[in-house]
């Protein structure tokens, strides 16, 4: 069994103090691992005043006992699992499962949660209409967010957050149903017939079954691309407090039914800050066009000037190389391999550019590594996956984290709804003027 804490532990605490009279004590609290967090609960209360931190970069908005990073190490851990680990021996329904439950399944617990996946995996056939409702070149992230949140409109029996069975049933549905809608949004997009899943199929080979069959010939599914999108859905599956996780936590706070708050973690996800960067990197790639390019472009990336940026370089939370971009630089060679590409240019540029921006001094001293945008877009390219779906698989993956991080949020004691203070600049009170007295 993993080692966790029933909740987080008091330690020396810290004094904080206001003008030359008050002060408070302020509780230090200690995780497993990572830094500790003061406990500001009480400052407002005590000392009227609130911290200030935009875009949330020193502040833990909950405790959680799903996923830990170590952005100086490169270092993600699910449930205690290095994601390496996970990625190499590991699948996807699999990496679910664990996260929902806290611990990785046995034969016969895998087998029942795959066999209650696929068993959930069709949508309910009026809401495949829905689907007409949208132009045939609307974006397939508008799609998804329409559809999923749909959902709630045709699965009454699993809305009560207060009970653990729909809650179950509700986070079940929501897993099986994403590559089938996903799909769906790919397959209306160029006009072709919806696929239907199929039970025999595992959870990756079904999502490929829908996307690329069609009813006029039989479809194979390769084992290698397939085990390729089962490690991107894994590498992707959750990564902390991260904008659209938190967006789904905040939404669940309000006592938002899943399916809704899953909508609104795809609309935070589909801004290119945050899901569309994988996108970025191809272009990115595509306006740098050859290796003899790449110093040119390396320079502009350093001219402060230039609007030119290194995209699939840097992250947030890591500064050191992202763990998930070694698996999917493996990865890359491995789909590019089975399907015959020979010398792609856009993965030679990529590993050429990677190296010489890791021996470039500029870029190692503000820990300028490659995340994982860095090298999906290639391999997503290379297996004929459109650009406008990069994002969409980035939801399909990530609703297994979106789901795991709202049961944690449910269910913890702690919880109460979401509603962040703000730093108030604007005008002092003044009285109303008529408009004919306005100068």
């Amino acid at each position: 069994m993993a080692q966790k804490s029933e909740s987080p532990t008091n330690d020396d605490d810290f004094l904080l103090t206001s003008g030359d009279t008050a002060s408070l004590d302020l509780p230090r609290l200690k995780g497993t691992i990572g830094p500790d967090v003061i406990d500001i609960r009480r400052l407002y209360s005590d000392l009227g005043c609130f911290t200030y931190d935009p875009g949330f970069v020193a502040t833990a908005s909950c405790s959680s006992e799903l996923t830990y990073i170590d952005g100086e190490e490169g270092v993600l851990l699910h449930r205690g699992y290095p994601i390496q680990q996970l990625a190499e021996n590991s699948t996807f329904t699999e990496v679910a499962f664990l996260l929902l439950n806290g611990e990785l399944p046995n034969a016969t617990e895998l087998s029942d949660f795959e066999s209650d996946l696929k068993h959930h995996s069709m949508i309910h056939d009026q809401l495949i209409r829905l689907f007409s409702g949208f132009r045939r070149d609307a974006h397939p992230m508008a799609i998804m967010v329409g559809v999923v949140g749909a959902l709630s409109a045709f699965y009454h029996d699993s809305l009560d957050i207060n009970d653990p069975q729909h809650r179950m049933v509700a986070s079940y549905r929501l897993i099986a149903k994403m590559p089938t809608i996903a799909a769906m949004a790919y397959k209306y997009s160029i006009g072709q017939p919806f696929m239907y899943p199929r039970n025999a199929l595992t959870y990756p080979e079904n999502f490929l079954h829908m996307m690329f069959s069609v009813p006029t010939e039989d479809y194979h599914v390769s084992p290698i691309l397939a085990k390729a999108i089962d490690r991107i859905f894994i590498l992707h599956a959750d990564h902390e407090q991260n904008a659209s996780t938190s967006t789904v936590r905040l939404a669940g706070s309000s006592g938002a039914n899943p399916f809704a708050c899953v909508a609104a973690g795809i609309a935070c996800l589909w801004g290119p800050a945050h899901g569309g960067a994988n996108e970025a990197v191809l272009e990115m790639l595509d306006e740098i066009g050859s290796v003899e390019k790449i110093p040119e472009f390396i320079d502009r990336a350093k001219d402060r000037d230039d609007p030119f940026r290194l995209m699939g370089f840097g992250h947030r939370v890591y500064k050191n190389y992202d763990p998930r971009a070694a698996v999917l630089r493996e990865s890359a060679y491995a789909v590019l391999g089975e399907l015959g590409v020979r010398n792609e240019p856009l993965l030679e540029l990529a590993i050429e550019l990677e190296r010489i921006a890791l021996e470039d001094k500029y870029f190692v001293e503000r820990k300028l590594f490659p995340n994982v945008d860095f090298y999906s877009g290639i391999i997503f390219r290379a297996m004929g996956i459109p650009v406008s779906m990069f994002t969409v698989l980035f939801a399909l993956a990530r609703t297994v984290g979106w789901i795991a991080q709202w049961q944690e949020m449910i269910e913890d004691p702690d919880q109460r709804i979401g509603r962040p203070r703000q730093l108030y600049t604007g005008p002092t009170e003044r009285d109303y003027v008529p408009p004919d007295q306005r100068s």
